[in-house]
């Protein structure tokens, strides 16, 4: 009996939130920068802007979710 190769699903949701690097780093995006913009300090809306390494505790669940490093 021969097995098929089953192909994984990516989570599009984790795809559009995601990138991964060449070195295999996960980054992500800041919240909160989307509307009230005019309470926030400068800095702080400076800051939302830049992308952000995920943590360490939380790599293994995305690559999980982006099967074929998109």
């Amino acid at each position: 009996m021969v097995l098929a190769k089953v192909k994984l699903k990516t989570h599009k949701g984790a795809a559009k939130r995601f990138k991964l690097t060449a070195g295999g780093k996960v980054f992500r995006g800041h919240a909160y920068a989307r509307h009230i913009l005019t309470s926030k300090p400068s800095k702080r809306k400076r800051k939302l802007g830049q992308s952000a390494l995920v943590s360490e505790s939380d790599v293994r669940r995305v690559r999980a979710m982006l099967p074929y490093g998109r």
